[in-house]
């Protein structure tokens, strides 16, 4: 029996950017052969890829960057997959000392695009691809399949448990961000919700549930506030049964692309274009943003406030386009399903 190659991929951080790192295990696996994948991601991102199956051992740092140097020496690890880039993942490659695959993370680019709004950015490339082409040494190639996200049964939420009105079709509207300035107004927020005339549940984390109270009490009972209320893949569960999902840049919505929602994603400061961080393959999708600002983009992880005070990239948002867009996609979901 041949013996099996050992990989170990490295993504510490965050939803997002751990889902988009998918297709990587997933191509690795199937087709090298005797791939043995271990990957390592901060303890607090377990959920994201504790059930994926192809993932053969699954490493947790707990800010003790010594300890897990050790549990690596003794895995001997024919290949290490950067897909992170940082120094702390460079120390770990360094005191390893394995043949490494990195991808191009483009940090100049993206500064020089962010500060002087000068493109010098590939045109039309996902970071899935840029992902995926790390592994061509390995002469590994892109299967142009999803995303993946797995959920145990038991973290399903059953409509029966929704809201009688919810429980017949919604949409999912991901009212979080991890930053300021990837969010839309909470008044934004209502007059779009207001002029949806389907039952909408409102998803995010605890950080998001005072601005999703004001959201749920400015409209009927068309609304359920489901903000802190269920676990990361609970709420996974909650999208996977949405008609249609509105979503700002965060982690949820790069999840749609893994059951193919159909979604509105809304832009502030970043840029779904520039970096290459659409959602990947959704075969129905919108993407609201503000065009023509010469401020646009200012970060590719966002901001806590906008540079320029005005916020133009949200504000201006076209709320119409979005509720509408939302509406059409759960309607021809509707009839389709």
């Amino acid at each position: 029996m041949n013996k099996p190659v050992k990989f170990l991929i490295i993504r510490f951080s965050s939803i997002g950017d751990i889902v988009l790192t998918t297709p990587v295990i997933r191509c690795l696996k199937e087709q090298y052969p005797n791939a043995e994948v271990h990957f390592v991601v901060k303890k607090k991102f377990r959920q994201v890829v504790e059930h994926n199956p192809y993932i053969d051992q699954l490493h947790l740092l707990d800010n003790n960057l010594k300890e897990l140097v050790a549990t690596f020496k003794n895995e001997h690890f024919d290949y290490i997959i950067d897909l992170h880039k940082t120094l702390r993942s460079y120390l770990l490659r360094f005191r390893l000392r394995r043949p490494t695959l990195t991808f191009r993370k483009l940090s100049v680019e993206k500064l020089i695009m962010n500060r002087f709004h000068v493109d010098f950015l590939p045109k039309g490339i996902h970071i899935v691809e840029r992902n995926l082409k790390s592994l061509e040494p390995l002469g590994v190639k892109n299967d142009h399949k999803p995303v993946d996200y797995f959920i145990s049964p038991e973290e399903e939420v059953p409509l029966s448990e929704l809201p009688v009105l919810h429980q017949k079709g919604y949409v999912a509207f991901v009212i979080g961000g991890q930053h300021f300035t990837k969010k839309l107004p909470a008044e934004k927020i209502i007059n779009i919700c207001r002029t949806i005339d389907k039952p909408i549940i409102l998803l995010g984390g605890p950080e998001d549930a005072a601005v999703a109270k004001i959201v749920a009490e400015a409209c009927d009972e068309k609304i359920y506030d489901a903000c802190g209320k269920y676990s990361l893949n609970q709420s996974v569960s909650l999208l996977k049964s949405a008609r249609s999902v509105i979503a700002h840049d965060t982690g949820l919505m790069h999840i749609s692309g893994a059951f193919n929602k159909p979604i509105v994603s809304v832009w502030g400061g970043t840029s779904a274009e520039h970096f290459g961080v659409w959602p990947y393959l959704n075969t129905r999708q919108v993407i609201a943003e503000v065009k023509g600002l010469s401020c646009h983009p200012c970060s590719n992880f966002g901001l806590s406030a906008c540079p320029q005070k005005h916020f133009k990239c949200m504000r201006e948002q076209d709320e119409d386009l979005i509720a509408g867009s939302a509406v059409s996609m759960f309607n021809e979901t509707s009839l389709t399903e």
